[in-house]
């Protein structure tokens, strides 16, 4: 059964895991908060597919036209 990636997160929400997904990877990056940090590769690529599974699997969509 093939599911289709349907948008599901609002233009605000991705800006915000892109720009705290960021801080994350640089903290890694920096040494500064250790493999927490790699949450944050996960925070990019759900704001860049604008998708994100575990919405999905809990029924939530934060766009209005969606």
């Amino acid at each position: 059964i093939e599911m289709p990636l349907t948008r599901n997160m609002s233009k605000d929400e991705r800006v915000t895991r892109l720009f705290v997904g960021c801080l994350l990877v640089g903290g890694y990056a920096l040494d500064i908060i250790g493999t927490w940090g790699l949450i944050g590769i996960g925070f990019v690529a759900t704001s860049w597919i604008n998708f994100c599974p575990f919405y999905r699997l809990i029924g939530i969509k934060t766009c209005k036209d969606c």
